[in-house]
């Protein structure tokens, strides 16, 4: 569908990347596979090192599952260069959004970094995706992340 256009880079990013932006990021390459989408890239970090080199929570890969879609990442550490590689960096909740934009560089680099749940068609503005790893709400998680991809899929689309 979109392989003459310029190529676009998303990076999810949550704080342990095992949850939320892996999850993010295996929806998003779904959509993408559905729509014969392959002028976007997507991938997740997590602002800590906590699970660097893990594979997604069994949780996640099982609401994830139910819903047919895979969670293929290995959780990695957000870095500096990162504002380098991606065009849109996509926090999960506000506060890995402040730390990322703690790190960026320049203005540039902050106009990168966007809040997942401003693209959800509801009225989501501002919010954070909740941390299932101790809620148990992997389910809703998945489906927030869903919305939202949908909605962010059409704004990166519209951007290129």
């Amino acid at each position: 569908m979109n392989n003459d256009l310029q190529t676009q880079r998303i990076l999810f990013v949550c704080l342990g990347n095992i949850c939320r932006s892996p999850t993010a990021e295996g929806v998003m390459l779904h959509l993408l596979k559905e729509r014969d989408i392959t002028s976007i890239v997507v991938d997740s970090a997590g602002t800590s090192a906590y699970h660097v080199g893990e594979c997604a929570d069994r949780r996640s890969q099982d609401a994830a599952n139910r819903r047919g879609i895979q969670l293929p990442s290995r959780a990695r550490q957000f870095v500096v260069e990162d504002f380098d590689r991606f065009d849109w960096i996509v926090a999960m909740d506000t506060e890995n959004q402040h730390n990322i934009i703690d790190l960026a560089r320049s203005t540039l680099d902050q106009k990168k970094v966007h809040l997942f749940r401003d693209f959800s068609p509801s009225d989501d503005v501002g919010l954070s995706v909740p941390d299932p790893y101790y809620e148990n709400n992997f389910s809703q998680v998945f489906d927030l992340c869903m919305d939202c991809c949908i909605g962010l899929l059409q704004d990166v689309i519209h951007k290129e």
